[in-house]
């Protein structure tokens, strides 16, 4: 769509490179060509908006086979504007002075137009063709045909219009003959499929017994092996009971030699022994006798000397005591007594004995001072 600009009353036009643009004004052609930009005034203005680019135009319609099966086309057809001043006189280009908008609908024309046309070609090749010729052959032959018809069509070159290309792109049937239709090669495959398992089968069955017939074979082979294995022990145990039987009669001989040697030598070390602890003891004995005697020697004289002076010790007692007098006796002896009593923690004095002391205490006050 070409881009339009408005500027005091004016117009300006700037057309795409894949647009012709046909301008008239008064009926006169002005401009007239693709890529254009120009002011105009829309009141006296005839504008033409030709697409020049290739289109694609997609295309399905249904059609019927000789064996009346109805089968759908896919196809695609590409096209172009060859002759922009053919077209704008046969279909209605022109666009509105002020927006640039299509004031028809010429691009549905044309498509409507080629639908049609190539419809009635794919439908004429089909009608003579079986449905199974169709589904192998028949996007060639529709294909074909519809070039074939569009380039031979008349009114599309006095329109302008040039075919670039036609491609079919699939014909199928309904959903129910098409499921129909893969049936029997999905039977031969599933077929193929099931030969091929049953062989799988018996490869395994027989690898399964040439595998069996191999464990038995080695299971005899090995009991023969076992049985060859049982007899050499056998003979190696006894060849080993023999050569220990002797092994242990010589060992006992010479173990019965090297005990009669160390008997001997035990009873000559145990005399020699015994001996030595004789003359040891009669020593230690005569030792002990000598130091019993000097010790009770010592111990009598000790004895002698600590009975003197005790004795001696006594004696300076009794003489020292002998010339105190009494009352000091009486204070030395309460002294020693005192010594020996136990530990008192309290003593309770009545008034009676407290009374008895201090009068003792008076009375012999007064004698020392009359003395």
């Amino acid at each position: 769509m070409a881009d339009i600009t408005r500027r005091l009353g004016w117009r300006h036009l700037r057309g795409a490179p894949t647009a012709h643009v046909r301008h008239h004004r008064s009926g006169r052609l002005v401009h007239d060509g693709p890529g254009l930009s120009f002011w105009y005034r829309s009141l006296s203005a005839s504008l033409s908006e030709i697409p020049v680019d290739d289109r694609e135009l997609a295309m399905t319609f249904h059609a019927r086979t000789s064996d009346f099966q109805d089968v759908a086309v896919q196809a695609t057809v590409t096209y172009r504007v060859s002759d922009p001043a053919i077209a704008a006189a046969r279909l209605d280009f022109s666009i509105d002075p002020d927006t640039g908008v299509w004031r028809g609908a010429p691009l549905e024309q044309l498509s409507t137009l080629l639908t049609e046309t190539a419809q009635q070609h794919a439908l004429d090749v089909l009608a003579r063709t079986t449905l199974a010729s169709a589904l192998v052959d028949g996007v060639a032959a529709v294909r074909e045909r519809v070039a074939g018809g569009l380039a031979a069509e008349p009114r599309l070159p006095a329109t302008g219009i040039e075919i670039v290309a036609v491609r079919v792109v699939a014909l199928r049937p309904e959903p129910e003959v098409e499921r129909a239709l893969r049936t029997p090669a999905r039977e031969q495959i599933q077929q193929e499929a099931d030969r091929a398992t049953y062989e799988r089968r018996a490869v395994a069955v027989e690898r399964e017994r040439a595998i069996a017939e191999n464990e038995l074979a080695s299971q005899i082979e090995l009991a023969r092996r076992e049985e060859q294995l049982v007899e050499q022990r056998g003979t190696n145990a006894r060849r080993e009971a023999e050569e220990k039987a002797a092994a242990d009669a010589v060992k006992a001989g010479a173990e019965a030699a090297r005990t009669g040697r160390l008997t001997e030598a035990e009873a000559e070390r145990t005399v020699r022994l015994a001996e030595a602890e004789a003359a040891r003891s009669v020593k230690l004995a005569d030792a002990e006798a000598a130091r019993q005697v000097k010790l009770a020697g010592a111990e009598a004289r000790a004895a002698r000397e600590v009975g003197a002076a005790r004795a001696e010790a006594q004696a300076a007692w009794l003489r020292v005591h002998a010339e105190v007098d009494t009352a000091t006796l009486h204070a030395l002896t309460a002294t020693r007594l005192a010594e020996n009593l136990p530990r008192i923690e309290s003593v309770t004095v009545s008034p009676d004995v407290l009374t008895g002391l201090l009068s003792k205490l008076g009375g012999a006050g007064t004698a020392g001072d009359s003395a």
